[in-house]
């Protein structure tokens, strides 16, 4: 049987029945009953590109055997599957087994595409902190960079609706910040290297936020989130790594440079204090500046396109060229006028 991503194969069984194999964690495992009274498991799985609930009926061969499966564990899950109006993406006649090490690694790290978009954003994000002029905005995203490489490359950029996936950060920052790269350059008065730097430090407290185990694809809660949320931790964040800067040796010689250290540092608390744009939105302080103008709107552009283009891919057809609307957008979409070729 072919070896499908989630993704692959819920675009399959579009077209019908499919017969497949997906290597898959398992969330969560939760015995229930059907409105009979009749016991059943309901299993949530996991890949790199989505979720899918498996069902474990009183009848099933694999029924005894549910008891004993362990939440984080991995699989192969081998059967058919087909979109059930109801439950979506749906296996019958599936069988299982347990995925070696190397099969689990590979899970972890994404399908091929996905890896090497991760890759090619994060070797942009490196490029981007290498241009910048600013000796300490360029000294301190690489004290990020280098800190929490291993966090920010697994952390996701929200739980629903855009870039909701293990590594999903990276891939929101890196867009973002060729987005600020291109805005600099039309807006010549504004300071390219702050911007860019408010790119990559906006969302930087849902490192804890929104940050799955270095081990599995479920985000789990978090109180340090919970309690004050990613914009207080982002300035948290973005206050210790300026003082770990700060105290450096590469500091030293920085005291007489213009715009003072001080001003640099509030300008970048200002960034990600105000990247949701308003008060209701939770942010602490509106838009102020220029760049934070700008910040506010690239976030914006980069979540709603990401969730525009899902909806391309996942969402379900009303008609030619309409599909369903996908919250939170206000409206069904329609597809893109194709690119004019002469």
């Amino acid at each position: 049987m072919t070896l499908f991503s989630l993704a692959d194969l819920r675009d399959a069984a579009r077209s019908g029945p499919t017969e497949g194999r997906v290597h898959l964690q398992f969330l969560s495992i939760r015995e229930k009953e059907t409105q009979t009274g009749k016991p059943f498991y309901e299993v949530v799985a996991a890949d790199s590109g989505g979720k899918i609930t498996l069902r474990v009926w009183n009848n099933s061969p694999h029924f005894a055997d549910a008891a004993t499966w362990c939440e984080g564990d991995f699989y192969e899950v081998s059967g058919e599957f087909q979109l059930h109006p109801s439950f979506g993406l749906d296996a019958t006649q599936w069988d299982l087994r347990p995925l070696n090490a190397e099969e689990i690694e590979a899970v972890l790290a994404g399908t091929p595409a996905l890896r090497e978009k991760q890759e090619r954003d994060y070797a942009a994000i490196e490029s981007l902190v290498g241009s910048m002029r600013d000796p300490r905005i360029r000294a301190i995203c690489g004290l990020f960079l280098s800190g929490f490489h291993d966090r920010f490359r697994r952390a996701a950029a929200a739980r629903t609706y855009h870039h909701a996936r293990r590594g999903g950060l990276v891939e929101h920052t890196a867009q973002m910040m060729r987005l600020a790269d291109a805005i600099a350059g039309v807006y010549s008065t504004m300071n390219r290297d702050l911007l860019l730097a408010g790119a990559l430090f906006h969302d930087i407290g849902k490192l804890w936020e929104n940050c799955p185990e270095p081990r599995g694809f479920d985000i789990p809660f978090d109180e340090r989130g919970e309690l004050i949320g990613h914009i207080t931790l982002g300035i948290e964040m973005l206050n210790a790594l300026w003082r770990k800067l700060m105290a450096s040796e590469e500091a030293e010689g920085w005291g007489e440079l213009t715009p003072s250290n001080d001003d640099v540092r509030y300008h970048l608390m200002h960034l990600v204090a105000s990247h949701h744009g308003e008060l209701a939105f939770g942010s602490p302080v509106v838009p102020k500046t220029p760049e934070a103008y700008a910040l506010h709107y690239i976030d914006n552009l980069d979540a709603k396109l990401e969730m525009l283009f899902a909806g391309y891919e996942k969402g379900t057809p009303l008609g030619p060229n309409i599909i369903e609307r996908v919250r939170p957008l206000p409206g069904n979409l329609i597809r893109p006028l194709a690119s004019f070729q002469p």
